[in-house]
């Protein structure tokens, strides 16, 4: 059990949350959700002892051991991967390291054996003959093999190490578990293992993800972070969306009809308020006037954007030609003969376990980069806009505005059109008047979908699109692929998104090793036999 009573933080002023009192039991699975910016990486660092809030406590009792998803991938750098895992555990690892000094020694005391006697005891309860075990199997699943463990971490790639403080994080069954995004750098595999491991997991979790899907699989309950407040839900994320939204119709319903019979009231009271055989009407209509109630309809952080797609030239039947292309990357072949043809009609997930090579496909077919060999043709129907999943470059050209960055690639160039079409995009007011260059990760896919809208092509090039934004702009991408009548060629771990947009697979592994049209899980179920 942990708890918080009366917990309130500001930034800047700005309030995050206040006075907040939730209990997360043990068993349960909660999904802390809620718009960017709206608090949820912070309060899990007030729930782990990382930040002091402004206001209350959080409760966790004394015989309880916390593990949190570290964010900082540097702080194990000259420490190898196992040890690193096992130092999740910081009792039992402490334990493992006196224990060998101990043993180490050349001047063996009795008053070492009598600590050695002692550890021997906390390392069998701490359940130390099988923690490298243990930590092994989970590196495995998540893809880092033993090959990799007795390597330094600096010696890793970014998203290995992000893999190796997962494992670090779930080893040795904590109590509370706290999860920040955790199918970050993950591959399909890898996400339905950890699906099943915390479906399995007895104690206590807390997790933030923009996983539809996953939320779905592993939540007994949602926490909302929104008002200022958070609240907690029984229920998976999309059980909490149909409340939410019903609550919300049912409070607008009722406002409504208390505002149409607040004006059938004013009416009577006006007509006949000066009537003297109406005059006892009037005021008992005044009464009832005056006991009508609203209901307060607080500003929500919850703020969907408007994203469509249309095309200004229909698209022919044949779309795309790829005939054999390779390429290699700092000496390692990642493409080797990638064969297919692109069909009207044709929403391709691209799945593979290297994301490197997904993303140079794609650039291949951008006219990004070149392939070393090979070629692909494209339909002369065919106009293409790309959404890469390094976009950086895109706002490094100097405008002082939005409004400037978005201009070249609308037809129209009327500031009030592209002020209007970026308040579509929530950049309203002042908004529209931010410098490029200052905008978070989410803000900039939010301006590259912008970007993709004014373009009108029929053909969609989209490596990650889901990357850096919250769930409300997730499903409004999702929506948006749905109902696009051309072609889409994307990569995504987002299980909901390819299940609900891609009609074809096709996985990469160097070559093409799947290639059919139908469902992703069709597919999964498919590799699974």
């Amino acid at each position: 059990m942990i708890t918080t009573s009366d917990v309130s933080l500001s930034f800047g002023g700005k309030k995050l949350f206040e006075d907040v009192t939730v209990k997360f039991a043990p068993s349960n699975c909660y999904g802390l959700i809620g718009a960017n910016g709206a608090g949820k990486s912070t309060f899990l660092k007030v729930l782990a002892g990382e930040l002091e809030p402004n206001t209350g406590k959080v409760i966790i009792p004394a015989d309880l051991r916390l593990s949190m998803l570290k964010q900082d991938h540097y702080a194990y750098e000259n420490v190898t991967v196992l040890n690193t895992v096992l130092m999740g555990n910081d009792r039992l690892f402490k334990c493992i390291e006196e224990r060998a000094a101990l043993y180490a020694k050349g001047d063996f005391s009795d008053k070492d054996g009598e600590r050695a006697s002692e550890l021997e005891t906390e390392f069998a309860e701490l359940n130390g003959w099988e923690a490298e075990s243990e930590a092994s199997v989970i590196l495995a699943a998540l893809s880092i093999g033993e090959a990799q463990h007795q390597r330094l971490m600096k010696e890793l790639t970014g998203g290995d190490k992000v893999k190796v403080l997962l494992a670090q994080a779930l080893f040795g069954k904590p109590d509370i578990l706290l999860l920040d995004e955790p199918t970050n750098h993950l591959d399909i595999h890898s996400i339905r293992w950890l699906e099943e491991f915390l479906m399995q997991f007895p104690n206590t979790v807390i997790v933030i993800s923009h996983d539809r899907h996953f939320l779905n699989k592993i939540c007994t309950h949602i926490a909302d972070v929104d008002y200022g407040k958070i609240n907690v839900y029984t229920g998976n994320y999309d059980f909490w969306r149909q409340a939410s939204e019903l609550k919300q119709r049912l409070l607008s319903d009722q406002n409504k009809k208390s505002a149409d019979k607040a004006e059938e009231l004013k009416a009577f009271i006006a007509r006949f308020s000066a009537n003297a055989s109406k005059s006892r009407q009037a005021s008992s209509r005044q009464k009832t006037l005056e006991k009508l109630e609203f209901n307060d309809l607080p500003a929500s952080s919850r703020k969907q954007p408007f994203i469509g797609f249309n095309t200004d030239r229909e698209l022919g039947k044949d779309v795309l030609t790829v005939d054999n292309i390779s390429k290699s990357f700092e000496g390692q072949q990642l493409l080797k003969n990638i064969k297919f043809s692109l069909k009207t009609g044709d929403k391709v997930a691209l799945v593979g376990k290297n994301d490197l090579a997904k993303t140079l496909f794609l650039d291949i077919l951008a006219g990004v980069i070149s392939a070393d060999s090979g070629t692909h043709t494209w339909g002369i129907t065919a106009s293409k806009s790309y959404f890469p999943t390094d976009n950086s470059k895109h706002f490094e050209s100097g405008e002082s505005t939005l409004v400037d960055w978005l201009r070249p690639f609308s037809k129209e160039k009327d500031e009030n059109f592209i002020r209007g079409f970026l308040g579509k995009m929530l950049f309203s007011g002042d908004e529209a008047l931010k410098k490029p260059a200052v905008l978070s990760g989410g803000e900039k896919a939010r301006c590259m979908y912008s970007k993709l809208m004014l373009g009108g092509a029929n053909v969609l090039l989209l490596d990650g699109p889901t990357n850096h934004l919250d769930l409300e702009s997730i499903t409004a991408v999702n929506e948006g692929l749905k109902k696009f009548k051309g072609s889409v060629i994307f990569t995504s771990h987002d299980h909901e998104l390819i299940q609900t947009v891609a009609n074809r697979i096709i996985e990469i592994d160097q070559t093409v090793v799947y290639d059919n049209h139908g469902t992703y899980e069709e597919y999964l179920a498919a590799r699974e036999r």
